[in-house]
């Protein structure tokens, strides 16, 4: 018995061989139609700034392991994952090292500040996207399609104007590179799905709730549709950055709750803000900042709807 050896760990004794390197790598893959898609909608300028951000943010995660002497990371697709998704959420027209900036920032600041994966209190690519819309609000919600630079079709729908839904579908109209394609996020989305990386819990929660807020409130808009008017809610579920944002960046295991109840919570939290923050905000989209601040009340949630251990109970 003395001679036998045994190999001694902490919990939990029983592992996944799912790593954070395989999740990260399946997200990638997931992205790929709607990156593909806005290359193809808008072009070179598209493809230079999703490069731009993806090795920017590869890069600053290498040399800043390197200089700080931790172990490099890069290998689990983390860097990756935050470099495509800020490209994904940028105009493009915005110079190349708009994005590369806030690749940096998104790495450097939002997330190896913090302590790396699995310590950052934010989205990173939401944290550098709000990072360059207060910096550069300019080049940051300027939309040329065509040749032509006008309003997305939020923006219209907010002024009262009439877009058109399907060309919302499709992806034929102007926004950010990743942000157009309804069709292809949803491809990405039931790839995650299927693969067993995110769930309905969070994006269905979300979406519904914010269907139902939109569908009230929004006859007290400019556009004055009637009580839950489906083509207008339609086109809300259609434009912006909803679709990206719901299945793609809400679902951050990081920054997401972790019970069951708390993801129901966030869900619900995301879809109001999401709503509040485009029917009666200044701006006509509010994915992000919705999704940000739903991050940073994440602990609070998660105090609030932690299941009671087994025993416990018969509190006065």
């Amino acid at each position: 018995m003395s001679e036998n050896k045994f190999k001694l760990s902490s919990s939990p004794h029983i592992r996944d061989k799912v790593t954070s390197g395989n999740i990260m790598l399946m997200v990638t893959i997931a992205l790929l139609p709607a990156s593909a898609f806005g290359v193809w909608n808008f072009g070179l300028p598209a493809l230079i700034m999703l490069i731009s951000t993806t090795v920017t943010a590869v890069l600053t995660e290498y040399i800043y392991e390197k200089l700080m002497h931790k172990k490099v990371t890069i290998n689990d697709y983390s860097a990756v994952v935050t470099g495509l998704l800020l490209g994904l959420n940028m105009p493009a027209s915005a110079p190349w090292w708009m994005g590369a900036l806030g690749s940096v920032f998104g790495i450097l600041i939002v997330k190896q500040l913090f302590g790396g994966l699995g310590q950052n209190f934010m989205n990173p690519a939401l944290g550098a996207r709000c990072f360059l819309l207060i910096s550069f609000t300019g080049p940051m919600t300027r939309f040329v399609y065509d040749g032509v630079t006008g309003p997305t079709p939020l923006a219209t729908l907010k002024e009262g104007g009439m877009v058109d839904s399907m060309d919302m579908l499709i992806g034929t109209i102007p926004g950010t590179i990743g942000e157009t394609s309804v069709i292809a996020l949803i491809i990405g989305a039931i790839f995650l799905i299927m693969m067993g990386i995110i769930d309905l819990k969070i994006p269905g929660t979300y979406i519904v709730s914010f269907v139902i807020f939109v569908g009230i409130f929004g006859q007290f808009t400019a556009a004055k549709p009637g009580f839950f008017d489906l083509q207008y809610i339609t086109a809300h579920l259609c434009g912006g950055g909803l679709m990206l944002g719901a299945w793609f960046m809400a679902t951050d295991y990081v920054t997401s709750p972790i019970t069951k109840k708390g993801q129901y919570v966030y869900g619900i939290l995301l879809g109001i803000l999401t709503g509040l923050f485009r029917l009666f905000g200044g701006s006509a989209e509010g994915v992000s900042y919705a999704i940000i601040i739903s991050n940073l009340l994440v602990p609070l949630i998660e105090r609030v709807t932690l299941p009671k251990p087994f025993g416990k109970g018969g509190e006065k």
